[in-house]
């Protein structure tokens, strides 16, 4: 990684350890003793995947549309499709999981998963372009392929790329390499050099921003195509750091805040923007960092992804009344203006889970284990539905289920899988380890 990238998460970890939050850390002031015997740790396993069964089972049974291919997820409690629009979001991110869960369990590895997912994906080939000669993608299309509306950015075409690379991962097929690898270097296009074809405009009035959102998204698509690939290791090594770079850029106030938006030189912006927080975004940032602080083996790293950007904003983002992660934050205390901000989502409790039970796995501290235990109660106690499968996705603050449906626009077959999917292997891991 270049020196300037090294400087400044060197001292990012320097002002971490001033903090009298983190000199009482969990990293730093406990023993790395195991608090769970294997017993605990096997009674989650079999929970999580208990879950991930019973979840897949619904998506399996009422997802996939037979005649057009791809998948229907604006599903009602019961899977009951209640609308038939799809989302090249979540068409995407389902071909990724089906793959994923396809090649990494052997219980998943089964011919109707593989081929609703080539369904899917072919899908996405014929559809997910607006216009012949431009990679830019829809955002919502009819059930038979007709484009209906785009997003200036540039998240339907990165879930693109990781349905491609996953279905050229378990068939072989090199077009779907080739297809990945082309949308993806559109993107980088897009984002370092020119973002005229996403369609937004440049306002005089707008300031220039780096948002989390898209070097997160950039280092969670060179994890996704550098695995087992020299090649492309190569190919987008210095992404990587650049990625890395941006989000380390968000750690702000001598690390005691995450800031979903700084400007382009790493300093805080005025206003709402400039103050808003999102802590399931924060933790996520957390984990896509470990995963990298891991495979480059720099220590300072993953201290600044698990005290700050794992441990702080979760500290700070839950809910000491009722529980559970708010949606959003003013980090001076004002009201967030997203109506929603209090509401608890699914997707924030699955990538807590993910990022302490990782942290655990590399630290051995005990006190992330209890992190996510604390989230585990609550999300068992609380997203889960026992009688027809999936997770609700949206409770008001008291905890309450606020809307039944188990998919729609942006709730898809993604994040719940994906956590427990991982959280097995990694308990997996903890209990060979114990024997």
């Amino acid at each position: 990684r270049g020196e300037t990238n090294s400087c400044s998460i060197a001292e990012e970890a320097e002002e971490l350890e001033q903090l009298s939050f983190f000199n009482n850390s969990p990293l730093d002031s406990l023993k790395r003793t195991d608090l769970m015997d294997q017993q605990q740790l096997r009674l989650w396993r079999d929970q999580i995947q208990q879950e991930l069964d019973r979840t897949m089972d619904f998506w399996l049974r009422h997802s996939h549309d037979q005649e057009y291919g791809g998948f229907f997820t604006c599903l009602a409690r019961d899977g009951a499709v209640y609308d038939e629009m799809k989302y090249v979001w979540l068409q995407g991110r389902q071909v990724w999981t089906y793959c994923r869960l396809y090649r990494a369990l052997p219980r998943f590895c089964r011919p109707e998963i593989l081929n609703a997912a080539i369904a899917g994906g072919e899908f996405l080939i014929r559809h997910a372009r607006v216009s012949a000669g431009s990679q830019k993608c829809a955002f919502v299309l009819t059930r038979d392929g007709q484009p209906v509306k785009v997003q200036r950015t540039i998240f339907s075409e990165c879930f693109y790329v990781m349905a491609m690379n996953e279905l050229w991962r378990v068939t072989g097929q090199q077009k779907y390499r080739e297809e990945a690898v082309a949308m993806m270097d559109e993107i980088i296009h897009w984002v370092q050099q020119d973002p005229s074809e996403l369609g937004r405009p440049t306002l005089l009035g707008a300031v220039p921003t780096n948002a989390m959102a898209v070097p997160m998204m950039l280092l969670c698509l060179v994890q996704q195509l550098e695995e087992a690939d020299e090649a492309m290791t190569v190919k987008y090594s210095e992404l990587g750091d650049w990625a890395v770079q941006q989000i380390t850029q968000h750690l702000q106030r001598k690390g005691k805040a995450v800031l979903e938006n700084v400007s382009k030189e790493g300093h805080e912006l005025p206003g709402c923007l400039g103050r808003h927080q999102n802590p399931g975004h924060a933790i996520e940032a957390g984990w896509f960092l470990l995963c990298y602080a891991v495979k480059h083996q720099d220590p300072e790293l993953s201290k600044v992804a698990i005290d700050g950007f794992m441990v702080q904003p979760f500290q700070t983002g839950w809910d000491q009344e009722h529980g559970g992660l708010f949606s959003f934050l003013d980090v001076d205390g004002h009201c967030p203006t997203q109506l929603e901000w209090s509401m608890k989502m699914w997707w924030p409790h699955t990538e807590a889970l993910i990022a302490f039970l990782m942290a655990y796995c590399e630290t051995r501290d005990a006190k992330l284990l209890q992190l996510f235990q604390k989230v585990f109660d609550f999300v068992f106690s609380k997203f889960t539905d026992p009688q027809h499968g999936e997770w609700f996705g949206y409770l008001n603050q008291e905890g309450k289920v606020a809307l039944h449906i188990k998919g729609g626009p942006f709730k898809g077959c993604f994040h719940v899988p994906r956590c427990l999917y991982m959280c097995e292997q990694m308990l997996d891991k903890l209990l060979v380890e114990k024997v």
